[in-house]
């Protein structure tokens, strides 16, 4: 793809000190992102500048992420406190028991066998709402962040409540924790307001988990009580644990519920609750992104929609999903993760742009710039669907890797596949971001 000739350090160094850091942050906000990346890689690949420093090598980002007790997630710490009132959600916590702990029991629960069954119902899901769009449909509020609804509701357990709150909740905590941050350039009011809306879904979130304990609780108990009635008539007792059974589904809060945790492991109800909260909100908001991005990616590159167009027919699905992924390379959901030092280190040792962190620096590792280093992406300004998964950043590295991955890796390029099927796809102008850091609004038509 080309590239324009700015030169962009040259502006920044030029720059007043006020501005250095505003400049920086308009690049990574706009279509002048990999331009700018590819400089910082060649020039200047750790930019120290006066509000964070920017770290562009794939080596030195893939590093950094895997020493979280040195490039902490200490900026999480404030904001998911809230998921749960006993030290926060397993995401706030730095390879300490806790994390090392929850985040085992949950990749457990979130079995792996189940992935057939989830794009099944991801798949089904996605074709009932564009039937019912009959060829016209405003694809981010309507679908992007619909289908992910349905697997909250039905594959995690949170059901019983309307759709609309799950989003509500799931984008202002995603706002607050990943967006309101000291580098994100925003005014006292706007952060406020952002805090103010994260504490009020937070609120309801609490109060609705809560209650869905109490209620699956009931149903498990219930059920149980039925299975000891063995001196019960076998037809009678049948159709009693018919019933019942009828009202437990398996999904992943029932599974949480129903499994005997000793005491020693420390994963009371408490913790069960933070943790059914946090599927939720890393489910809904970073799915939809991802897909409206990809879809707008595929209708912008005609001959990529046509090859995506002819793999979306395979029963095979693996080469569809490769070109999502190689396309969510040049749109990612952001192109960075950050981190806080928690004490003073010295990166890139022995290189020409070793460089010591002090203590308290925030760092954005700029993991869209390390997936196009020619260090570990041969050609990386070339769309190549056949590139090493483990070269990939969209899901993170190391120990906060999303927990829900795999079902990332289905659900995603499956939502995009069955939009991708439809006949004279097109768009009606870019996606609409509303000034915020999430896709708002995107109109699709099709015959």
């Amino acid at each position: 793809m080309p590239y324009t000739q700015r030169d962009y350090l040259k502006d920044y160094d030029n720059a007043a000190v006020e501005d250095k850091y505003p400049l920086v942050d308009s690049w990574i906000k706009s279509e002048e992102r990999l331009p700018f990346f590819k400089q910082l890689r060649k020039e200047r690949p750790v930019l120290v500048t006066p509000e964070c420093t920017l770290v562009s090598l794939f080596p030195d980002v893939r590093d950094m992420l895997s020493m979280p007790k040195i490039f902490t997630v200490d900026l999480y710490k404030p904001k998911m406190s809230v998921t749960g009132p006993d030290d926060g959600y397993l995401m706030a916590h730095d390879d300490n028991a806790l994390h090392y702990r929850e985040k085992s029991l949950m990749q457990g629960m979130l079995n792996r066998d189940d992935l057939p069954q989830i794009r099944k119902l991801v798949a089904n899901a996605a074709k009932n709402i564009l039937a019912e769009a009959n060829g016209n449909i405003e694809v981010v509020n309507q679908y992007c962040r619909m289908v992910p609804v349905t697997l909250v509701q039905e594959y995690f357990g949170l059901d019983g409540v309307d759709p609309k709150e799950l989003i509500d909740w799931s984008y202002w905590n995603q706002y607050d924790a990943f967006n309101n941050q000291p580098f994100d350039m925003l005014t006292d009011e706007q952060s406020q307001h952002i805090t103010d809306e994260q504490n009020r879904v937070s609120d309801k979130l609490g109060a609705y988990i809560t209650s869905l304990i109490i209620r699956k609780l009931v149903i498990i108990k219930a059920t149980r009580g039925l299975r000891a009635m063995l001196s019960y008539p076998k037809r009678i007792l049948l159709s009693l644990l018919g019933k019942a059974m009828q009202s437990q589904p398996d999904d992943v809060v029932t599974r949480m519920l129903k499994t005997a945790f000793a005491k020693d492991i420390n994963f009371p109800l408490l913790r069960l609750g933070t943790n059914a909260g946090g599927l939720l909100i890393g489910a809904i908001e970073t799915t939809s992104q991802a897909t409206s991005q990809v879809i707008e990616y595929f209708l912008k590159h005609p001959t990529l929609l046509k090859k995506a167009k002819q793999a979306a027919s395979f029963e095979n699905r693996a080469e569809f999903d490769a070109l999502v992924w190689e396309a969510l390379r040049f749109v990612p959901i952001r192109p960075d993760i950050f981190r806080k030092a928690s004490t003073d280190y010295t990166i890139a040792k022995g290189t020409q742009h070793e460089t010591e962190i002090k203590k308290g620096t925030i760092v954005r590792l700029l993991t869209q710039s390390a997936m196009f280093d020619p260090y570990a992406f041969d050609k990386p300004e070339e769309f190549n669907p056949n590139r090493n998964w483990y070269h990939n950043f969209n899901f993170g590295f190391g120990s906060h890797e999303c927990l829900g991955k795999y079902i990332g890796m289905v659900m995603i390029p499956e939502m995009i596949r069955q939009v991708i099927l439809k006949a004279e796809l097109k768009d009606n102008g870019p996606i609409d971001y509303e000034n915020g850091p999430f896709p708002e609004k995107y109109n699709l038509s099709w015959r």
